[in-house]
């Protein structure tokens, strides 16, 4: 049973991780270095995250600065950046990248808001559904008449207990991003 728990828990941390690492993605008019996770680099034939190639800061709110370690690479990283389809047009000065943030339209921001709903939307629908795996297991083990109807109830209770706080946390998370992207 306590296995059970503890993978849920697992499960659910996990849930809310690749949330935030997608929520990340999410372009909200402020420069974020996160902006660039995705991205990849066709270095001397091979795939490469750009992270891995440059270092990546942010000189100012709507800034990203990207200084390449190898200055031969410049043009490979523009073409990863486009490639990335992540809305911004690199420009170079020969030494490093820069990306200029667009300032985001009141309409833009509400299509933003959406997605990153809907992306809270799924993560709900995963957690759920981890939910929904931890209790087959625990009326399979319940039915071999390997734990007591009473501890089922108990084991049920806590699996709806622990899935309410995740998917409260999810909210939350949901919530403050929503609040980053409609911040003017």
């Amino acid at each position: 049973m306590e296995k059970i728990k503890k993978n849920l828990e697992e499960k659910s941390k996990k849930s809310i991780s690749v949330l935030k690492e997608d929520l990340n993605t999410v372009r909200a008019g402020r420069a974020n270095p996160a902006l660039l996770d995705k991205v990849m680099v066709d270095y001397y034939g091979s795939p490469t995250p750009l992270k891995s190639l440059a270092n990546i800061s942010v000189p100012d709110p709507r800034t990203l600065l990207i200084s390449p370690f190898d200055p031969k690479a410049i043009g490979e990283i523009e073409k990863g950046i486009n490639v990335a389809n992540i809305g911004i047009n690199p420009s170079n000065d020969g030494k490093c990248v820069r990306l200029v943030i667009p300032q985001v339209t009141e309409e833009r921001r509400k299509e933003l808001t959406k997605t990153v709903k809907k992306m809270g939307e799924e993560s709900k629908v995963a957690v759920r559904n981890l939910r929904r795996e931890a209790n087959d297991e625990l009326k399979k083990l319940e039915k071999a008449h390997e734990i007591t109807e009473d501890e089922l109830k108990k084991a049920l209770d806590d699996i709806q207990k622990a899935t309410d706080k995740t998917i409260k946390e999810i909210d939350d998370i949901v919530a403050a991003k929503d609040k980053e992207i409609l911040e003017v």
